[in-house]
């Protein structure tokens, strides 16, 4: 299992002070908690896509591009792209240029995003939706694949003889994921493709997305019945820890209360209980995460949510360093045996 963390660049207030952070400090307190996580050896560093304030990251390959120089062996994602609004031809050459630069330590998380606004600021239709990501989709993968395409679609003016520029690195193209909080046609894309899916399990029950996942395998099973393919399946998460218990709850609160999407959700203990929201002890993290698979089955990434609601950097970055030494050592020896079961299971579906 890869183990890593994501931010979606929020940029609220300092949650004790309630002064702002430019957004020059937090764009470099990004790139500092990316190259953190690659020191202390975790495998993903994944930004989220955001057009408005108070989120910072409009322009994720950009950031990732810088983080690439600073960091060594960690792969770097996106949570997500946005494959409604953003044009699939940026898409795949801005992908190709960032695998160069990170010598191929790059996929990509294709979502539809939870902002409405943001399909008229880039002239799309939010109404068009489905159909838009889908035809977006089905383009990106073919400029990847295909050194000269043709294409006539609905929803931008066709292509004749292009070449996306420059071609994915070694001719592999970047791996997909495709990220859903409710959409089923998202879990059938990524199933119909045989690329990845990831639940967001966030700000809902775990059961919820497990919903999601079921409907992703099912759909793959049959899409790829006869290929010995394996679907692949990731995992979002919130976490905060410290040595016990009672401090990390006393010391989470302010940015819990300085979380937008937390407001109305109820107390902390009420989001904890029914959410994949954990905030505790290591084995409390570990506990609440390995219990995980019992929703999602055997599963391949889990990434975390660690700087949300102003938290300073100097805390994430302890954050970092407690998860590396006392949760992922054990996550790390779970996942070791989560990857023996799903080399038995492609070893028995090969010989079927």
């Amino acid at each position: 299992m890869q183990i890593g963390i994501f931010s979606v660049g929020e940029n609220p207030p300092n949650p004790l002070t309630m002064e702002p952070i430019s957004e020059y400090e937090r764009i470099k307190g990004l790139a500092r908690i990316a190259a953190h996580a690659d020191q202390a050896g975790l495998d993903v560093f994944a930004m989220g896509e955001h057009h408005n304030p108070p989120y910072v990251p409009s322009s994720p390959t950009t950031l990732l591009g810088y983080i690439a120089a600073q960091t060594e062996r960690i792969v770097l994602s996106t949570s997500t792209t946005l494959i409604t609004t953003n044009d699939p031809v940026k898409i795949a050459e801005d992908f190709a240029m960032l695998q160069h630069l990170a010598d191929g330590r790059v996929d990509v998380m294709l979502g539809r995003g939870n902002t409405p606004a943001v399909y008229p600021w880039f002239g799309q239709d939010i109404r068009t939706s489905d159909a838009l990501g889908e035809e977006n989709y089905a383009l990106l993968h073919r400029l990847w694949r295909e050194d000269v395409v043709d294409w006539q679609g609905h929803f931008r003016t066709p292509l004749e003889g292009f070449t996306a520029t420059p071609r994915p690195l070694d001719g592999t193209p970047p791996y997909v994921w495709h990220g859903s909080v409710r959409n089923l046609r998202v879990a059938d894309l990524a199933a119909r493709y045989g690329d990845g899916f990831f639940a967001n399990n966030l700000f809902g029950p775990v059961s919820h997305f497990a919903d999601l996942v079921r409907a992703y395998r099912e759909r793959f099973a049959y899409y790829h019945a006869a290929s010995g393919r394996v679907p692949r399946v990731g995992a979002g998460g919130q976490m905060f820890v410290r040595k016990n218990s009672q401090d990390a709850k006393q010391e989470f609160r302010r940015y819990f209360a300085n979380m937008r999407v937390y407001r109305g959700a109820g107390s902390l203990e009420q989001v904890i209980s029914g959410t994949a929201l954990t905030v505790g002890s290591p084995q409390e993290i570990i506990d609440k995460t390995l219990s995980f698979r019992e929703y999602f089955g055997p599963y391949d990434r889990q990434l975390f949510h660690i700087d949300g609601g102003g938290t300073p950097l100097n805390v994430v970055l302890e954050q970092i360093d407690l998860f590396a030494a006392d949760v992922l050592p054990t996550l790390r020896a779970a996942g070791k045996s989560v990857a023996d079961a799903r080399e038995l299971e492609r070893a028995s579906t090969v010989n079927q």
